[in-house]
């Protein structure tokens, strides 16, 4: 399935003032005061702007950061990558593929045993289909990643 990026306008009519800053013009929402750094339900997060599958429940972990973080994403094609030397620093960018969105960065410092990634993202950067809404808003698929959980 493809992914579209809609229009500026109409961008701006869908998302709210810090989604289309975060997404848009690369922002940064406040550590600890988003949707989803302590969520712990299960399901999948998509791209707030197209919809993309991303990340998953089952990949998030408390880094202890202050927005949700995961040691991977759904599939290595849901993000790509780009160099940031904003801030005074060197960091590497996590964008959606389809609809370019700013997502967060991805850091050497995760889990060892699961690969050693931290993708630090932001919650405005996400919408959450929680497990049992999965087959409803289309994302059906991705149900066996949870064949364990209950709810």
């Amino acid at each position: 399935m493809t992914y579209k990026k809609p229009s500026p306008e109409e961008l701006r009519r869908k998302l709210s003032a810090e989604q289309y800053r975060v997404t848009q013009e690369d922002g940064t929402e406040t550590p600890f005061h988003n949707a989803y750094w302590d969520n712990t339900r299960a399901g999948i997060y998509v791209d707030v702007v197209s919809g993309e599958p991303l990340f998953s429940s089952k990949e998030q972990y408390d880094a202890g950061c202050g927005w949700p973080s995961f040691t991977k994403p759904l599939t290595a094609r849901a993000v790509k990558f780009k160099k940031d030397s904003s801030r005074g620093m060197e960091r590497t960018e996590v964008r959606s593929t389809q609809a370019d969105s700013h997502l967060g960065h991805v850091f050497n410092d995760g889990p060892r045993h699961q690969g050693g990634q931290r993708y630090c993202i932001n919650s405005a950067a996400l919408r959450f289909i929680p497990y049992q809404d999965l087959e409803k808003e289309g994302y059906g698929r991705y149900k066996q990643l949870f064949q364990d959980s209950e709810d």
